[in-house]
């Protein structure tokens, strides 16, 4: 079960920080985690010191530390420390599209926005040209500068025209960042009006929740044979797992229902019996404990162990049946 309530948070933070002082080499993206899960619970100050704490450690994303740190002291009151990290940033002019995304929402949550919108542009002019090929990360500074611009009520340019072709999405770009579209819902109550403006804002605020996390919402993924082990050490877990067959179409069925649902960056872990026997180990907890296995999966997730789903309909699907996933697990479903 994924954490929900404050005390949920604060729990699964320590627990990533605790997993982070036993594996050093991999505290960045533990760290990060517990850092978002604080912000979560509104423990903003503790997850300042976890950015510190990382800054301090010559960490790998350096830029995509200062512009979460930089969004969670604006949060709580900090305004003059974030617009200098803001600042550092832009000049420092990263190459990684994260850290801009973080410090252009930062801008737009707080109704800066042309200064959000002169930070997606000074982004995509610095990371898309015609030679590359956009990817997700350059698309969504295109989504993102599409949905401020038309807030400030500015003429589409050609990457807002960009941006419209290459939104997948049931209602188009236009219309999903329409400002007056909290005026169409066919009433004059003021109630409404505010219940609108909050469930706009929640959905921002689930962005940037969702970019603050560094690697995916993964599900476990167990071979046959490691499955037919797994089941023979621990027969407990066989409610889990009624099938193999099972297990590969409930993999399926939950990262689509995630996905309708809005949750980005998904992915799948490979699970083996010995891993997960000293990670159970780690954790002082048996291995037939299923509520054991979500944090396994979130664990590996965190060491950079995820395969992104889903995966193109002509490569191989995730399950290793060797079949294109267009024809096996990424068919309909049954």
């Amino acid at each position: 079960m994924r954490p929900d309530t404050p005390a949920e948070h604060i729990a699964e933070a320590e627990r990533l920080i605790r997993t982070a002082n036993r594996y050093p080499e991999d505290q960045e993206p533990l760290l990060l985690q517990a850092a978002a899960h604080l912000e979560l619970a509104d423990v903003r100050e503790r997850a300042s010191a976890l950015y510190d704490q990382l800054l301090s450690a010559a960490p790998v994303n350096t830029h995509l530390i200062k512009a979460l740190q930089a969004a969670n002291l604006w949060e709580y009151g900090h305004e003059a420390e974030a617009r200098a990290l803001i600042s550092g940033i832009r000049a420092a002019a990263p190459d990684d599209p994260a850290p801009w995304e973080v410090i252009a929402e930062t801008l737009e949550a707080h109704d800066e926005l042309d200064a959000s919108h002169e930070c997606f542009t000074q982004a995509a002019q610095l990371l898309i040209t015609d030679e590359e090929p956009l990817t997700t990360s350059t698309t969504a500074l295109l989504t993102g500068r599409h949905r401020v611009r038309r807030l400030l009520g500015l003429a589409h340019d050609d990457w807002d025209m960009v941006a419209d072709t290459r939104h997948t999405g049931p209602i188009p770009l236009d219309e999903l960042h329409d400002p007056k579209r909290i005026w169409a819902l066919g009433s004059d109550d003021p109630a409404e009006l505010r219940a609108e403006i909050a469930r706009l804002r929640a959905e921002l605020g689930d962005r940037r929740a969702a970019l603050s996390r560094p690697f995916p919402v993964a599900l476990l993924h167990w071979p046959l044979q490691e499955l037919a082990e797994l089941l023979a050490s621990y027969p407990t877990l066989a409610s889990e797992y009624p099938s193999h067959a099972a297990h590969l179409t409930d993999i399926e069925t939950s990262l689509r229902a995630l996905a309708a649902s809005g949750t980005t960056n998904l992915g799948i872990v490979t699970a083996s019996v010995p891993s997960f026997e000293a990670f159970a180990a780690s954790e002082k907890t048996s291995p037939a404990s299923p509520s054991l296995l979500a944090e396994y999966a979130t664990t590996l997730a965190a060491r950079g162990k995820a395969t992104p789903w889903p995966p193109s309909p002509t490569t191989p699907c995730w399950c290793a049946s060797t079949k294109p996933y267009a024809t096996c697990h990424g068919g309909p479903l049954l």
